[in-house]
């Protein structure tokens, strides 16, 4: 019998202003994510993990991928251009179309997943961003978290997609670093209750990250 899979999905603005220490903290963060994620007996049967990027287009990082079998390259950021954060979540919606496996009459599909979105900024196309929401909240996340990274970012464009929002107010190695160790706090938390319970309850954030309430 094959185990149910928890695809999670991390959106990562890398636009140019994230060019320098912010991206290579988040590139550390990502792999303290990683190894942690991997001493989780739970997180290392069901997760299986995709990244997508986003600037002056979106691309897939990372493809939905078993946990055991991540490898990440470093992370880059171009030197300027725009956040086309609209057609990362357009993206989103065509992996999920392809990747994610429905419940049929004799097999269970993947457990609802879980979204991690990072941004530092607002979405250039704020009107793909606008219009992809509808069909995001359709998509039936058990949870959908937002971090809105530095001064710039807008929280309130994240509360249109989430009511979990959290804020960064530094993005040094220290904020990033304890955004993704409660990103894989979360993601722990959600295979060892795939199944049990409809939302998952989100363990306490790290003194770096503040919850938008």
């Amino acid at each position: 019998m094959s185990v149910r899979r928890l695809p999670v999905y991390i959106l990562l603005d890398t636009s140019g202003s994230m060019r320098g220490e912010p991206i290579h903290s988040v590139n550390v963060g990502l792999q303290s994510m990683l190894s942690a994620l991997r001493q989780d007996p739970y997180a290392l049967e069901s997760v299986h993990l995709s990244i997508i990027t986003f600037d002056i287009e979106a691309r897939v990082y990372l493809p939905l991928t078993p946990l055991d079998e991540v490898k990440l390259a470093g992370i880059i950021a171009p030197d300027a251009g725009a956040t086309f954060f609209g057609a990362a979540l357009e993206l989103l919606l065509q992996c999920m179309a392809r990747d994610i496996k429905k419940n049929t009459g004799d097999a269970k599909g993947d457990w609802r997943p879980l979204l991690f979105v990072m941004t530092d900024g607002s979405p250039s196309d704020l009107h793909a961003y606008r219009e992809a929401i509808p069909e995001i909240r359709k998509c039936n996340f058990a949870s959908i978290l937002a971090c809105a990274a530095g001064p710039k970012a807008r929280q309130d464009l994240l509360l249109e997609l989430t009511d979990r929002v959290v804020t960064l107010d530094t993005m040094d190695a220290a904020a990033f670093s304890g955004f993704f160790k409660w990103v894989s706090a979360s993601v722990a938390a959600g295979s060892s209750s795939a199944g049990i319970a409809d939302s998952i309850s989100l363990p306490p954030p790290p003194p770096e990250v503040q919850l938008v309430l």
